[in-house]
């Protein structure tokens, strides 16, 4: 998405035409989901996607028409039509993609807003009409700009949202879902999310790879420098190197952080535990056997950790798949790491150390 919202305000501000293609809503089994976007060049190439095959092929073809034209045109596909043979999407699914030249300052503005949203990585929603008489919008493709507290960011053309179009919009920390209702369709980016990796073995170095592959901001803390490097980490957005009694006091954590311990030995791990679980990232994750859970959350006590800290720890880590490999193992954290993220904080239990007081069921990863 955001190659595409930088492309398309680099055309804008150059003064030049941009042909902006948008998923607003799907039905079933689908390619892409709402919200994806396509920037079509008039020379016919692109940048982003809308899942790809004849959907995709036609859509850019029509798109092309726009050239010089205003407002949007709305297209509906349905994947068991001709195009849906030979493209093997046979899935019974609809989309529906908006279509639209912009063009001038007042675009150029609206995107900028969008852009830099994005890249402040807090969250934002979108609101685009695509059944004008329903909404009370004055045209298909009219669309408005939220921030985190629903507040109105920016509208194109720019004026205020109507009132049936605004009180769909919700806070990004009620985790709103892409919806289309009302003839408005509301398209939720939700806030990034910053892993912190302590601890740069191997399985970290899976974990990394495998996060930053679904979209996580990652940065890795070791205290050995010949294990956390940019050449065992070139996913990584930050790499830190220190003792840890030092480097996490120092480390900047809100909400929207993740903390995964997984380092080579216990001693380490209880002491990055001991300045994360007070923190106010909202999953703190722990690998290691039940045994050793046990040993940590004790010693931490006597060193006047707060119950109510402990108990947000989320330890063992992982989706339970019975993971045996390094692999494996990445998958199973990454997995639950992605639940937590995209299904919020009931995906995950995290009083898992009462949990295993009371059980004697197999974690899902050990140490």
């Amino acid at each position: 998405m955001r190659d595409v919202l930088v492309r398309l305000t680099d055309l804008l501000d150059l003064g030049r035409e941009a042909l902006l293609c948008q998923v607003v809503e799907t039905k079933g089994s689908t390619p892409q989901k709402a919200g994806a976007l396509m920037l079509v060049n008039p020379d016919g190439g692109q940048v982003g996607t809308l899942g790809g095959g004849c959907v995709e092929n036609e859509v850019k073809q029509k798109a092309l028409r726009r050239l010089g034209q205003t407002g949007a045109d709305r297209h509906t596909f349905v994947l068991d039509h001709d195009y849906a043979w030979a493209d093997g999407l046979i899935c019974g699914g609809k989309m529906v993609i908006l279509a639209e030249a912009f063009r001038g300052p007042e675009a150029a503005a609206y995107f900028r807003a969008y852009r830099d949203r994005l890249d402040a990585g807090l969250g934002l929603v979108e609101a685009v009409a695509i059944d004008p008489e329903r909404c009370g919008a004055e045209a298909i493709g009219e669309r408005w700009l939220f921030g985190p507290e629903a507040e109105l960011v920016a509208g194109l053309p720019r004026r205020d949202p109507p009132a049936a179009v605004a009180t769909l919009v919700e806070p990004i920390d009620r985790r709103p879902r892409l919806a289309s209702t009302r003839g408005v369709a509301i398209l939720p980016v939700l806030p990034r999310i910053r892993l912190v990796v302590v601890g740069a073995g191997h399985v970290g170095q899976a974990v990394a790879k495998l996060a930053a592959e679904a979209d996580f901001d990652v940065t890795v803390v070791d205290d050995r420098e010949q294990y956390a490097n940019p050449d065992r980490f070139p996913m990584a957005d930050q790499i830190v190197v220190g003792p840890i009694d030092e480097v996490l006091p120092a480390l900047k954590t809100t909400p929207h952080t993740y903390a995964l311990i997984v380092t080579r030995g216990h001693g380490h791990d209880e002491e990055a535990l001991f300045h994360l679980a007070p923190t106010s990232a909202s999953y703190v994750g722990l690998i290691g056997s039940k045994r050793k859970i046990r040993l940590i959350f004790d010693g931490l006590r006597e060193q006047g950790v707060a119950e109510e800290h402990l108990a947000r720890v989320t330890a063992p880590i992982g989706v339970s798949i019975g993971s045996q490999t390094v692999p494996e193992i990445a998958i199973s954290v990454v997995a639950q790491l992605i639940a937590r993220r995209n299904l919020g904080p009931q995906a995950v239990e995290t009083n898992a150390f009462a949990r295993i007081q009371a059980t004697d069921a197999p974690e899902a990863v050990g140490s």
